[in-house]
């Protein structure tokens, strides 16, 4: 009797992500506003209706997709940063982890840019504040690599994101070529933060014979 309610209960949770899965491209192509209950519960082959046992709305399928996603992104950033040796090797760790997961979920970041609004309060506010603990994740790295102030590493890094979450557009080679491509774009755009911030405009306009004013 345990084991036959260990697998149903098993069972319940992928279902559970099966929902989350075809919940993520139904959204990223229509939109959430786009999708019904009939909708969501034909792809996952189950009754509209019966995903009210997995969830109660059609929000909480929106919440517990982007918090998720924002949870796991925190959590495996941190295990890629303190498992390094150093900065440089945290740099190019978090940089892989974040292209593979790019790579492997297109779907949720182009919900994520699209959607977020749709959040309940609470759960938006999960998202930003998961979203903030990860930044500072990687601006405690880059700091360290490229001898930046706060305020930079943490504007670097969100570029940085921009270009790595370019996969719903951009990816167009082959997984490993893209994989690559995307790891050293990202390198380089971050390494170069450390020429960018040994350089003060003022004061080079002023060494020039220029009034910075």
């Amino acid at each position: 009797m345990a084991a036959a309610a260990g697998r149903r209960a098993s069972g319940g949770g992928d279902r559970r992500q099966q929902i989350l899965g075809c919940a993520a491209q139904l959204f990223a192509t229509r939109g959430f506003h786009g999708v019904s209950v009939d909708d969501l519960g034909g792809a996952a082959g189950v009754t509209g209706p019966a995903l009210y046992r997995h969830f109660r709305a059609k929000e909480d399928i929106l919440a517990e997709l982007l918090v998720g996603v924002s949870q796991r992104l925190l959590d495996g950033g941190r295990g890629r940063a303190q498992g390094a040796e150093d900065a440089a090797q945290a740099l190019a760790a978090l940089i892989e982890f974040h292209v593979e997961f790019a790579l492997d979920e297109p779907d949720v970041i182009t919900v994520q840019e699209r959607d977020l609004a749709s959040l309940p309060q609470g759960a938006k506010q999960a998202v930003r504040a998961l979203q903030h603990e990860y930044v500072s994740v990687w601006a405690d790295v880059v700091e360290r690599v490229c001898g930046c102030n706060r305020e930079r590493a943490v504007a670097a890094a969100h570029a940085a994101f921009g270009l790595m979450n370019s996969t719903p557009h951009s990816a167009r080679l082959p997984r490993a070529q893209m994989a690559a491509l995307l790891r050293d774009m990202a390198d380089a755009a971050l390494r170069a933060v450390a020429g960018a911030s040994s350089k003060d405009p003022v004061r080079e306009a002023g060494r020039d014979g220029v009034d910075p004013r």
